[in-house]
């Protein structure tokens, strides 16, 4: 973390308002010519539980979460079970102050609530000796009371903001705008009052003693503050996507819940059903029928769709399906990021099952491996599947709006016109010879929608005949499964040569040392490989998008070109490391694994250990809470 960006901390209670107070400070930060990434920490609980959001903000580009951060706005928890601190969970009414000292750096600010974190807490917590001892600058505030002398506690976010830019010497114009934006009347008037009086409040009655100021800086474009899930649900949208189906699940209910409330504006159907099994078959029927259609869930729903998945893979329908990771198994921490469910989406279905699956690393790429997918999906008629998890679902980042001024690809792939079916193979009695292995070319046989006429033949899980007809017969078993492996090929090759990579590289190529990572944690490995290299490392980066089909030669260039090469994952079993090793069949020896798996995703800091520690060979032990593997035969 540098001396010239601010990371910003808000802590309070499920329900108390942390996320949209942190949405509008980042929008704010943002306006003002400032680049911002946000990260959310919350509990799998509607209401109370310690929950806090990250912004951090500077006028250099910033990829990922900070190490640490530099400035706490404690609120307290509003809805604790039980504020007593010999209670099972202990004093939640607290924690947003008491759980957040650890990772608050030296010479960090904090603002507190006193009118609900009393001095008794603050004795136990012993927060005046830590305070002196790290050099923190400690603004105890009644923002409840405060609050409350407008008419509504609820506002104690908005004093909470004012005294934060007091203290930071920010100006107040871009918050009224977004306050101005988001209300009206009476409660606008109120929440602007509180937000200047805090404001000035702070400024009269404490002289600061400390150097932390918002950082200044200017966009040289427009900016949008979106996360991963608007960059998904804006792919489909611009990709012709018309249909979803869905059942609620963390984290993946964002892109339903985006794309739903946009889709009736533009003729799209959104159905909520009655579990997972069904969202995917009603997804698969609407391909079927001739929309472009996506459903998707999260760990255990995801396996629950593995029926209909198999079913799109065997009648080949096209269809995109999301799968939002969390940390598993079973339940798990189903508000936490883990990157554990790889290996589940790459082989879950029956039998010699063929699906494409990408995992973009950041929000650019979300946006342009969903609207990828959908045009492999349509295009082979194959599933496709977007990988990606809790991590890149919530963060948000700004990006410049023109990035997403590209037109629309609503084209259904190879689907013929009634003209072409004319001229299309057909059976004795008319059939249209839907899955003719004969003249397939790059293993696909061009499709008709019902209704079409000279367009009917039969639809089944069985294994069939050109037209459709349930088939054992081995010499047709062998051709239908050897043209529908054919188009992992075609799409391996056309990835290659006629696209541009969907891998993203890092560093200078003649870097001795590489560094192999996958979906979100990229931001991370991107900074941590710059901090390496300005102390002196040689080292390089390959985040990789394409788990099927597998990018081998690429991979193996970068993996040949370095001597050793840490792999970065969320993860405790290393799914992405054995993906490399079973896909390149060698280089055992050279790669070895960073994992972490405790619930919150890496920071830059905790690469930088790792790779000292793994490779450049320091005798020590990572003091973050993370594990190396070494390399085979180590």
């Amino acid at each position: 973390m540098s001396d010239d960006e601010l990371i910003w901390r808000i802590a309070g209670g499920s329900g108390d308002g942390i996320d949209s107070t942190s949405q509008n400070f980042a929008k704010a930060l943002m306006r003002s010519g400032l680049n911002v990434f946000t990260h959310r920490h919350y509990p799998s609980r509607i209401r109370g539980g310690h929950t806090y959001v990250e912004i951090r903000a500077a006028a250099h580009e910033v990829q990922s979460r900070g190490d640490g951060y530099n400035f706490l706005l404690a609120l307290g928890d509003s809805f604790a079970r039980n504020p007593q601190e010999e209670a099972y969970y202990g004093n939640e009414e607290i924690k947003p102050l008491s759980e957040n000292l650890d990772d608050l750096r030296e010479g960090g600010v904090i603002i507190y609530d006193e009118g609900l974190i009393g001095e008794d807490d603050i004795e136990a917590l012993d927060l005046e000796a830590r305070a002196e001892e790290n050099d923190w600058h400690v603004y105890p505030l009644d923002l409840r009371g405060l609050a409350k002398e407008h008419g509504r506690e609820v506002m104690r976010n908005t004093a909470g903001v004012g005294a934060t830019a007091a203290l930071l010497d920010m100006e107040l114009e871009h918050i009224e705008d977004l306050m101005e934006d988001a209300m009206g009347g009476d409660v606008l008037e109120a929440n602007i009052e509180i937000l200047h009086e805090a404001y000035d409040s702070v400024n009269e009655e404490y002289e600061f003693d400390h150097d932390l100021r918002a950082p200044t800086g200017e966009h040289d474009a427009e900016q949008a503050l979106l996360s991963g899930s608007n960059a998904i649900a804006y792919g489909a949208i611009d990709a012709g996507c018309r249909f979803i189906s869905g059942y609620p699940m963390t984290p993946w209910t964002d892109v339903f819940t985006i794309l739903s409330q946009n889709f009736p504006d533009m003729g799209g159907i959104s159905e909520q059903v009655e579990d997972e099994i069904a969202a995917a078959a009603l997804a698969v029927g609407a391909s079927h029928a001739g929309v472009k259609a996506m459903s998707g869930s999260s760990g255990g729903g995801f396996a629950l769709m593995s029926e209909p998945l198999g079913l799109a893979e065997m009648t080949e329908t096209p269809l995109v399906l999301i799968e939002a990771m969390r940390a598993g198994p079973s339940t798990g921490m189903p508000t936490k990021p883990e990157q554990g469910d790889l290996e589940h989406v790459l082989y879950t279905s029956q039998g010699d099952s063929q699906r494409v699956v990408f995992a973009p690393g950041s929000i650019e790429e979300a946006y342009e491996q969903t609207r990828l997918a959908f045009d492999i999906a349509w295009d082979y008629q194959i599933p496709t599947i977007i990988i990606y998890d809790q991590k890149l679902s919530g963060e948000n980042t700004n990006v410049d709006v023109e990035f997403f001024d590209r037109e629309p690809s609503p084209d259904l792939g190879s689907t013929l016109t009634e003209e072409e079916l004319r001229e299309a193979a057909h059976d004795n009695s008319g059939k249209f010879k839907r899955f003719n292995h004969e003249d397939a070319e790059n293993g696909v046989a061009p499709r008709s929608l019902p209704g079409q006429k000279d367009g009917r033949y039969l639809a089944t899980g069985n294994e069939h005949n050109p037209v459709g007809h349930i088939s054992e017969d081995p010499d047709n078993r062998v051709h239908q499964m050897d043209r529908r492996l054919e188009k992992l090929e075609s799409i391996r090759e056309e990835l290659d040569e006629e696209r541009e990579s969907t891998q993203t590289y890092f560093g200078e190529d003649d870097a001795e040392y590489g560094i192999i990572t996958w979906g979100s944690s990229q931001g991370a490995v991107e900074e941590a490989i710059e901090r390496l290299n300005e102390n002196g490392h040689s080292v390089k980066g390959l985040s990789v998008s394409d788990m099927v089909p597998f990018p081998e030669r690429e991979v193996t260039e970068f993996v040949e070109s370095v001597d050793e090469a840490m792999v970065v994952e969320m993860n405790a079993t290393a799914q992405f490391r054995g993906l490399l090793q079973k896909e390149l069949g060698r280089f055992g020896e050279k790669l070895t694994s960073l994992l972490k798996y405790n619930g919150n995703p890496f920071e830059p800091a905790e690469i930088v250990e790792g790779y000292e520690v793994n490779l450049a060979d320091e005798d020590r032990e990572p003091t973050a809470q993370v594990r190396i593997e070494p390399a085979a035969g180590d």
